[in-house]
Protein backbone atom coordinates (compact mmCIF):
# COMPACT_ATOMS: atom_id res chain seq x y z
CA UNK A 1 0.00 0.00 0.00
CA UNK A 2 1.05 3.56 -0.38
CA UNK A 3 -0.66 7.11 0.17
CA UNK A 4 -2.40 8.25 -2.96
CA UNK A 5 -2.18 4.71 -4.47
CA UNK A 6 -5.37 4.76 -5.59
CA UNK A 7 -4.25 7.40 -8.29
CA UNK A 8 -3.03 6.75 -11.67
CA UNK A 9 0.76 6.79 -11.80
CA UNK A 10 0.87 9.54 -14.62
CA UNK A 11 -1.24 11.22 -12.31
CA UNK A 12 1.41 10.86 -9.12
CA UNK A 13 4.21 11.68 -11.22
CA UNK A 14 2.92 14.93 -12.54
CA UNK A 15 1.88 16.00 -8.73
CA UNK A 16 4.44 14.92 -6.33
CA UNK A 17 8.54 15.26 -6.83
CA UNK A 18 8.92 12.26 -4.64
CA UNK A 19 6.64 10.18 -4.74
CA UNK A 20 5.32 8.39 -1.25
CA UNK A 21 7.06 4.81 -0.54
CA UNK A 22 5.44 1.81 -0.64
CA UNK A 23 4.85 -0.38 2.72
CA UNK A 24 3.04 -3.38 4.24
CA UNK A 25 1.49 -4.44 7.63
CA UNK A 26 5.20 -5.68 8.27
CA UNK A 27 7.41 -2.40 7.76
CA UNK A 28 9.05 -0.79 10.43
CA UNK A 29 7.17 0.17 13.19
CA UNK A 30 8.68 4.31 12.62
CA UNK A 31 7.72 4.26 9.62
CA UNK A 32 4.66 2.69 9.80
CA UNK A 33 3.49 5.38 12.95
CA UNK A 34 4.20 8.20 10.54
CA UNK A 35 2.07 6.72 7.36
CA UNK A 36 -1.04 5.96 9.64
CA UNK A 37 -2.97 9.06 8.37
CA UNK A 38 -6.63 9.19 8.41
CA UNK A 39 -7.18 6.38 10.30
CA UNK A 40 -10.89 6.13 9.91
CA UNK A 41 -12.77 4.17 12.51
CA UNK A 42 -16.17 1.73 11.66
CA UNK A 43 -18.40 0.13 13.80
CA UNK A 44 -17.93 -3.47 14.14
CA UNK A 45 -21.41 -4.52 13.58
CA UNK A 46 -21.40 -2.99 10.24
CA UNK A 47 -22.90 -6.22 8.18
CA UNK A 48 -20.79 -5.63 4.30
CA UNK A 49 -18.03 -4.90 6.87
CA UNK A 50 -15.18 -6.66 4.49
CA UNK A 51 -16.72 -4.67 1.31
CA UNK A 52 -16.52 -1.82 3.16
CA UNK A 53 -12.92 -1.99 3.90
CA UNK A 54 -12.02 -3.36 0.65
CA UNK A 55 -13.71 0.03 -0.88
CA UNK A 56 -12.13 2.12 1.46
CA UNK A 57 -8.61 1.30 0.59
CA UNK A 58 -9.81 1.50 -3.24
CA UNK A 59 -10.15 5.17 -2.03
CA UNK A 60 -6.69 5.87 -0.34
CA UNK A 61 -7.35 4.50 3.27
CA UNK A 62 -4.50 2.97 4.77
CA UNK A 63 -5.60 2.36 8.32
CA UNK A 64 -8.87 1.77 9.74
CA UNK A 65 -10.07 0.82 13.41
CA UNK A 66 -12.84 -1.89 14.43
CA UNK A 67 -14.61 -0.30 16.84
CA UNK A 68 -16.23 -2.68 19.45
CA UNK A 69 -16.03 0.59 22.25
CA UNK A 70 -18.46 3.66 22.09
CA UNK A 71 -19.89 3.19 18.44
CA UNK A 72 -21.80 0.56 19.20
CA UNK A 73 -24.26 -0.45 22.09
CA UNK A 74 -22.98 -2.34 25.00
CA UNK A 75 -25.80 -4.98 24.38
CA UNK A 76 -23.96 -5.59 20.89
CA UNK A 77 -20.74 -6.56 21.83
CA UNK A 78 -21.16 -10.13 21.62
CA UNK A 79 -22.65 -9.50 18.06
CA UNK A 80 -19.84 -7.11 16.91
CA UNK A 81 -17.49 -9.95 17.87
CA UNK A 82 -18.66 -12.53 15.95
CA UNK A 83 -19.48 -10.19 12.85
CA UNK A 84 -15.49 -9.41 13.11
CA UNK A 85 -14.68 -13.04 13.11
CA UNK A 86 -17.34 -13.54 10.01
CA UNK A 87 -15.72 -10.98 8.19
CA UNK A 88 -11.95 -11.05 8.46
CA UNK A 89 -12.61 -14.77 7.44
CA UNK A 90 -14.34 -13.26 4.06
CA UNK A 91 -11.71 -10.51 3.83
CA UNK A 92 -9.07 -13.43 4.15
CA UNK A 93 -10.72 -15.13 1.28
CA UNK A 94 -10.50 -12.44 -1.29
CA UNK A 95 -7.49 -13.22 -3.17
CA UNK A 96 -5.40 -10.09 -4.55
CA UNK A 97 -6.87 -7.62 -1.84
CA UNK A 98 -4.44 -5.91 0.18
CA UNK A 99 -6.39 -4.66 3.18
CA UNK A 100 -5.54 -1.26 5.12
CA UNK A 101 -3.63 -1.52 8.43
CA UNK A 102 -6.63 -2.86 10.09
CA UNK A 103 -6.76 -2.47 14.23
CA UNK A 104 -9.39 -3.75 16.80
CA UNK A 105 -10.67 -1.00 19.61
CA UNK A 106 -11.40 -3.24 22.40
CA UNK A 107 -13.50 -2.58 26.04
CA UNK A 108 -11.14 -4.95 28.23
CA UNK A 109 -8.25 -6.78 28.09
CA UNK A 110 -9.39 -10.11 27.73
CA UNK A 111 -10.88 -9.23 24.44
CA UNK A 112 -7.83 -9.48 22.61
CA UNK A 113 -6.61 -12.73 22.83
CA UNK A 114 -10.15 -14.40 22.67
CA UNK A 115 -10.73 -12.49 19.45
CA UNK A 116 -6.67 -13.56 18.50
CA UNK A 117 -7.78 -17.21 18.85
CA UNK A 118 -11.28 -16.79 17.41
CA UNK A 119 -10.17 -14.99 13.92
CA UNK A 120 -8.02 -17.70 13.63
CA UNK A 121 -5.49 -17.85 10.52
CA UNK A 122 -7.41 -14.39 9.45
CA UNK A 123 -5.64 -12.84 12.58
CA UNK A 124 -2.77 -12.28 10.06
CA UNK A 125 -4.79 -9.49 8.42
CA UNK A 126 -4.85 -7.50 11.96
CA UNK A 127 -2.75 -5.23 12.89
CA UNK A 128 -3.21 -4.73 16.48
CA UNK A 129 -5.76 -3.29 19.23
CA UNK A 130 -7.00 0.25 20.17
CA UNK A 131 -6.86 0.57 24.20
CA UNK A 132 -9.84 2.65 25.21
CA UNK A 133 -9.80 5.24 28.02
CA UNK A 134 -5.74 4.44 28.81
CA UNK A 135 -4.19 5.28 32.19
CA UNK A 136 -1.08 3.48 33.83
CA UNK A 137 -3.73 1.51 36.26
CA UNK A 138 -6.29 0.82 33.35
CA UNK A 139 -3.85 0.25 30.53
CA UNK A 140 -1.56 -1.84 31.88
CA UNK A 141 -3.54 -5.39 31.71
CA UNK A 142 -4.32 -4.10 28.22
CA UNK A 143 -0.70 -4.20 26.87
CA UNK A 144 -0.10 -7.18 29.22
CA UNK A 145 -3.06 -9.27 27.12
CA UNK A 146 -1.49 -7.78 24.04
CA UNK A 147 1.52 -9.05 24.83
CA UNK A 148 0.16 -12.66 25.72
CA UNK A 149 -1.62 -12.32 22.69
CA UNK A 150 1.59 -11.84 20.61
CA UNK A 151 3.58 -14.31 22.09
CA UNK A 152 1.07 -17.11 21.67
CA UNK A 153 0.23 -16.02 17.74
CA UNK A 154 3.69 -15.80 17.04
CA UNK A 155 3.12 -12.61 14.92
CA UNK A 156 3.82 -8.75 15.91
CA UNK A 157 0.26 -7.17 16.79
CA UNK A 158 0.68 -3.18 18.23
CA UNK A 159 -1.10 -1.26 20.56
CA UNK A 160 -2.73 1.76 20.05
CA UNK A 161 -3.99 3.67 23.22
CA UNK A 162 -6.39 5.83 23.39
CA UNK A 163 -5.26 8.89 25.89
CA UNK A 164 -9.20 10.31 26.85
CA UNK A 165 -10.14 9.86 30.51
CA UNK A 166 -10.82 12.51 33.13
CA UNK A 167 -7.50 12.14 35.29
CA UNK A 168 -5.82 13.17 32.13
CA UNK A 169 -8.11 16.22 31.84
CA UNK A 170 -8.48 17.12 35.22
CA UNK A 171 -5.93 19.64 36.52
CA UNK A 172 -4.69 18.05 40.27
CA UNK A 173 -4.30 14.60 38.66
CA UNK A 174 -2.43 15.33 34.94
CA UNK A 175 0.88 15.54 35.79
CA UNK A 176 0.55 12.19 37.55
CA UNK A 177 -2.04 10.34 34.73
CA UNK A 178 0.68 11.61 32.15
CA UNK A 179 3.91 10.41 34.51
CA UNK A 180 1.94 7.00 34.44
CA UNK A 181 1.26 6.87 31.31
CA UNK A 182 4.85 7.45 30.30
CA UNK A 183 6.07 4.38 32.18
CA UNK A 184 3.79 2.32 30.66
CA UNK A 185 4.19 2.62 26.95
CA UNK A 186 7.99 3.37 27.62
CA UNK A 187 7.86 -0.21 29.54
CA UNK A 188 6.16 -1.14 26.13
CA UNK A 189 7.96 0.69 23.29
CA UNK A 190 8.42 -1.56 20.79
CA UNK A 191 4.36 -2.72 20.58
CA UNK A 192 3.09 1.20 20.99
CA UNK A 193 2.40 2.65 17.81
CA UNK A 194 0.79 5.72 18.20
CA UNK A 195 -1.16 7.41 20.98
CA UNK A 196 -4.42 8.49 20.17
CA UNK A 197 -6.19 11.73 21.41
CA UNK A 198 -9.84 11.28 22.67
CA UNK A 199 -10.98 14.74 22.64
CA UNK A 200 -14.57 13.89 22.58
CA UNK A 201 -14.36 12.50 25.65
CA UNK A 202 -12.79 15.52 27.29
CA UNK A 203 -15.06 17.84 26.42
CA UNK A 204 -17.54 15.28 27.74
CA UNK A 205 -16.13 15.84 31.36
CA UNK A 206 -17.71 19.55 31.45
CA UNK A 207 -20.49 19.08 28.87
CA UNK A 208 -18.87 21.16 26.24
CA UNK A 209 -19.16 19.99 22.04
CA UNK A 210 -17.16 22.15 19.75
CA UNK A 211 -19.62 23.84 16.87
CA UNK A 212 -18.20 23.19 13.23
CA UNK A 213 -16.42 26.46 13.16
CA UNK A 214 -14.06 26.12 15.74
CA UNK A 215 -11.46 23.19 16.69
CA UNK A 216 -10.30 21.44 19.26
CA UNK A 217 -7.55 24.43 19.85
CA UNK A 218 -10.15 26.96 20.36
CA UNK A 219 -11.75 25.35 23.52
CA UNK A 220 -8.84 25.89 26.11
CA UNK A 221 -9.09 23.62 28.41
CA UNK A 222 -8.51 20.80 25.81
CA UNK A 223 -6.34 22.63 23.92
CA UNK A 224 -4.00 22.68 27.56
CA UNK A 225 -4.52 18.78 27.66
CA UNK A 226 -3.43 18.57 24.11
CA UNK A 227 0.13 20.48 25.10
CA UNK A 228 0.37 18.75 28.00
CA UNK A 229 0.49 15.30 26.26
CA UNK A 230 2.62 16.22 23.24
CA UNK A 231 5.06 17.76 26.18
CA UNK A 232 5.17 14.72 27.95
CA UNK A 233 4.74 12.07 25.42
CA UNK A 234 5.77 13.72 22.13
CA UNK A 235 9.36 14.88 22.43
CA UNK A 236 11.78 14.62 19.52
CA UNK A 237 14.71 13.33 22.28
CA UNK A 238 14.21 9.69 21.69
CA UNK A 239 11.61 9.46 24.28
CA UNK A 240 8.46 10.67 22.43
CA UNK A 241 5.84 8.92 20.71
CA UNK A 242 3.43 9.73 17.11
CA UNK A 243 0.41 11.40 18.99
CA UNK A 244 -2.43 11.64 16.37
CA UNK A 245 -4.63 14.25 16.01
CA UNK A 246 -8.25 13.99 17.36
CA UNK A 247 -11.62 13.39 15.81
CA UNK A 248 -13.71 15.42 13.50
CA UNK A 249 -17.04 15.41 14.15
CA UNK A 250 -18.72 17.40 11.46
CA UNK A 251 -19.21 15.61 7.89
CA UNK A 252 -20.82 17.18 4.67
CA UNK A 253 -21.06 15.28 1.05
CA UNK A 254 -18.76 16.78 -0.16
CA UNK A 255 -17.06 15.21 -2.68
CA UNK A 256 -20.86 13.89 -4.68
CA UNK A 257 -21.39 17.66 -5.27
CA UNK A 258 -17.95 18.37 -6.24
CA UNK A 259 -17.14 15.19 -8.39
CA UNK A 260 -20.28 15.24 -11.28
CA UNK A 261 -19.82 19.02 -11.41
CA UNK A 262 -16.36 19.11 -12.62
CA UNK A 263 -17.04 16.27 -15.06
CA UNK A 264 -19.89 18.15 -16.60
CA UNK A 265 -18.56 21.26 -16.58
CA UNK A 266 -18.52 23.05 -20.42
CA UNK A 267 -15.52 25.79 -18.34
CA UNK A 268 -13.04 22.58 -17.16
CA UNK A 269 -10.46 24.53 -15.78
CA UNK A 270 -11.96 27.88 -14.86
CA UNK A 271 -14.90 26.25 -13.01
CA UNK A 272 -12.42 23.75 -11.04
CA UNK A 273 -10.51 26.26 -9.81
CA UNK A 274 -14.23 27.69 -8.63
CA UNK A 275 -15.27 24.89 -7.36
CA UNK A 276 -12.30 23.53 -5.43
CA UNK A 277 -12.41 27.15 -3.59
CA UNK A 278 -15.91 26.48 -2.97
CA UNK A 279 -15.35 23.42 -1.64
CA UNK A 280 -12.29 23.91 0.76
CA UNK A 281 -13.91 27.59 1.63
CA UNK A 282 -17.53 26.44 2.77
CA UNK A 283 -17.14 22.07 3.57
CA UNK A 284 -14.17 21.34 4.85
CA UNK A 285 -13.06 24.51 6.54
CA UNK A 286 -12.96 24.11 9.92
CA UNK A 287 -11.37 20.72 9.46
CA UNK A 288 -8.61 21.95 7.65
CA UNK A 289 -7.59 24.50 10.34
CA UNK A 290 -8.05 21.26 13.13
CA UNK A 291 -5.27 19.69 10.61
CA UNK A 292 -3.07 22.89 9.73
CA UNK A 293 -2.93 22.98 14.11
CA UNK A 294 -2.32 19.36 14.88
CA UNK A 295 0.73 19.55 12.89
CA UNK A 296 1.86 23.10 14.27
CA UNK A 297 1.25 21.25 17.95
CA UNK A 298 3.48 18.33 16.95
CA UNK A 299 0.38 15.93 15.92
CA UNK A 300 0.75 13.35 13.05
CA UNK A 301 -2.42 12.01 11.33
CA UNK A 302 -5.65 11.98 12.45
CA UNK A 303 -8.55 10.00 13.67
CA UNK A 304 -11.70 10.14 11.11
CA UNK A 305 -15.79 8.86 11.44
CA UNK A 306 -16.59 9.78 7.89
CA UNK A 307 -14.90 8.92 4.62
CA UNK A 308 -14.62 12.61 3.55
CA UNK A 309 -12.30 13.25 6.05
CA UNK A 310 -9.43 11.05 4.48
CA UNK A 311 -8.43 12.51 1.53
CA UNK A 312 -8.00 16.17 3.24
CA UNK A 313 -5.70 14.53 6.41
CA UNK A 314 -3.42 13.09 3.58
CA UNK A 315 -3.69 16.45 1.21
CA UNK A 316 -2.08 18.06 3.99
CA UNK A 317 0.58 15.60 5.11
CA UNK A 318 2.00 16.06 2.04
CA UNK A 319 5.47 17.50 2.52
CA UNK A 320 5.74 21.02 0.27
CA UNK A 321 8.62 21.03 -1.96
CA UNK A 322 9.96 24.12 0.20
CA UNK A 323 9.57 22.17 3.26
CA UNK A 324 11.55 19.55 1.77
CA UNK A 325 14.26 21.46 0.34
CA UNK A 326 14.64 22.97 3.83
CA UNK A 327 14.75 20.04 5.46
CA UNK A 328 17.60 18.31 2.90
CA UNK A 329 19.45 21.39 3.73
CA UNK A 330 19.69 21.22 7.33
CA UNK A 331 20.77 17.48 7.09
CA UNK A 332 23.54 17.77 4.91
CA UNK A 333 26.34 15.87 5.99
CA UNK A 334 28.50 19.71 5.96
CA UNK A 335 26.50 21.38 8.16
CA UNK A 336 26.76 18.88 11.00
CA UNK A 337 28.84 21.33 13.55
CA UNK A 338 26.09 23.41 12.80
CA UNK A 339 25.16 26.82 11.92
CA UNK A 340 22.80 29.32 9.79
CA UNK A 341 22.15 29.27 6.30
CA UNK A 342 19.70 31.36 4.31
CA UNK A 343 16.89 29.12 2.37
CA UNK A 344 17.02 28.07 -1.19
CA UNK A 345 13.74 29.81 -1.31
CA UNK A 346 15.78 33.12 0.15
CA UNK A 347 12.43 33.67 2.46
CA UNK A 348 14.36 32.21 5.98
CA UNK A 349 17.52 31.35 7.62
CA UNK A 350 18.08 27.96 8.39
CA UNK A 351 19.39 27.05 11.93
CA UNK A 352 20.97 23.87 11.66
CA UNK A 353 20.99 23.00 15.37
CA UNK A 354 17.46 23.88 16.45
CA UNK A 355 16.16 23.16 13.59
CA UNK A 356 17.75 19.25 13.00
CA UNK A 357 14.60 17.39 14.61
CA UNK A 358 12.15 19.68 12.65
CA UNK A 359 14.39 18.29 9.46
CA UNK A 360 14.07 14.39 10.65
CA UNK A 361 10.48 14.79 10.96
CA UNK A 362 9.66 16.46 8.03
CA UNK A 363 11.69 13.89 5.87
CA UNK A 364 10.31 10.66 7.33
CA UNK A 365 6.59 12.19 6.58
CA UNK A 366 8.09 13.11 3.18
CA UNK A 367 9.23 9.40 2.86
CA UNK A 368 5.41 8.07 3.45
CA UNK A 369 3.26 10.90 2.22
CA UNK A 370 5.27 12.32 -0.41
CA UNK A 371 6.69 15.38 -1.53
CA UNK A 372 4.95 17.90 -4.05
CA UNK A 373 6.22 19.06 -6.98
CA UNK A 374 7.05 23.25 -7.00
CA UNK A 375 3.93 24.27 -8.54
CA UNK A 376 1.25 21.73 -6.61
CA UNK A 377 -0.80 22.46 -3.59
CA UNK A 378 -3.15 21.57 -1.30
CA UNK A 379 -5.91 22.43 -3.96
CA UNK A 380 -4.18 20.03 -7.00
CA UNK A 381 -3.79 16.83 -4.44
CA UNK A 382 -7.13 17.55 -3.12
CA UNK A 383 -8.95 17.40 -6.66
CA UNK A 384 -6.01 14.50 -7.64
CA UNK A 385 -7.68 12.02 -4.79
CA UNK A 386 -11.27 12.20 -5.01
CA UNK A 387 -12.46 8.77 -6.19
CA UNK A 388 -14.04 9.02 -9.58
Amino acid sequence: MRHFGHIAPEVRQRLFHQEPCAFTADSPARLLSAALGATLYSPATRPRLADDIVKQAGNGVVSMVLCLEDSIDDADVGAGEANLVAQFADLDARAGVEPPLLFIRVRTPEQIPDLVRRLGPSARLLSGFVLPKFTEERGMPFLEALHAAETAGGRRLFAMPVLESPELLYLESRGETLEGIFRAVDKHRERVLALRLGVTDFCSSYGLRRAPDMTAYDVQIVASAIADVVNVLGRADGTGFTVTGPVWEYFRASERMFKPQLRHSPFLEVRAVELREKLIAHAMDGLLREISLDQANGLLGKTCIHPSHVLPVHALSVVSHEEFSDAQDILRPERGGGGVLRSAYTNKMNEVKPHRAWAERTLLRAEVFGVANEDVGFVELLAAGIPG
